[in-house]
C-alpha cells in the first residue's frame, strides 16, 4: 500500500468513528451524535490558516442555506496548539463566538481523528450520506480568495445532489489550503 492509499479515503468509505472531542460548547461529541443527520459534512479546520478564514463566511452560509434540508456540518481542529498557539483550544472558543459558527467546533488534540480519515489540510472536507458513506471530498469551490469570482461551487453542488437523492456529480477534488500542523 503507498502513500497516497493511506491518506486518500475511497468514495464509500464509512466515516471514521470518533468520541469524547470536546467541542467549544463545553461539551464532548461523537460522530455517532449526528446520527440523525441525512448528510455530514466534517470540514478539517483551525484557526490561523488564511484559507479557512476566507471561507469560514462561506461554511456559515452553506449550514444555513441546507440545516432545514438535513445538512449538519462539523468543524474539527487538529492542529498541534503547542508549534500554532492560535489554535489553542481557549483561542478556539473565541473564534468561533467571534464569528458566529453555527456548527459545532471540535479539538482533535492527539491528531487521530485527522489521521483515521486522511485530512491534509485546512480547510479539507468529508461529505457523508445517511448511512455515513464518503460521497464527496476536497473543497468548497473554486476561489477561495474571492467568493462572488467562484465559477464552480463544488461543496453547494454537491448538497444539493444529495438532498434531491442524487449523488454528487463530481464527487472529489483536491484540498486546497494550509496542511494540517502535525505534532513532531
Amino acid at each position: 500500500m503507498g502513500v497516497a492509499d493511506k491518506i486518500l479515503m475511497k468514495q464509500g468509505t464509512v466515516a471514521p468513528d470518533f468520541k469524547n472531542l470536546p467541542g467549544v460548547d463545553g461539551k464532548k461529541h461523537g460522530l455517532s451524535d449526528y446520527g440523525k443527520s441525512p448528510v455530514l459534512v466534517v470540514v478539517f479546520s483551525c484557526n490561523h490558516c488564511p484559507y479557512v478564514q476566507a471561507y469560514e463566511d462561506r461554511m456559515i452560509a452553506l449550514q444555513n442555506d441546507f440545516a432545514e434540508k438535513g445538512v449538519q456540518f462539523i468543524a474539527i481542529n487538529s492542529n498541534d496548539a503547542d508549534g500554532y498557539p492560535d489554535d489553542s483550544f481557549e483561542n478556539m472558543v473565541k473564534r468561533a463566538k467571534e464569528r458566529k459558527f453555527n456548527f459545532p467546533y471540535l479539538r482533535d488534540d492527539d491528531q487521530s481523528v485527522a489521521k483515521a480519515y486522511g485530512a491534509t489540510h485546512t480547510p479539507h472536507l468529508f461529505v457523508f450520506d445517511a448511512g455515513r458513506k464518503l460521497v464527496y471530498t476536497g473543497k468548497i469551490d473554486d476561489n477561495w480568495q474571492e467568493p462572488a469570482q467562484a465559477q464552480q461551487h463544488f461543496l453547494r453542488d454537491a448538497l444539493s445532489a444529495l438532498v434531491s437523492g442524487k449523488k454528487p456529480a463530481q464527487p472529489e477534488t483536491f484540498a486546497i489550503g494550509c496542511t494540517i500542523k502535525w505534532k513532531h
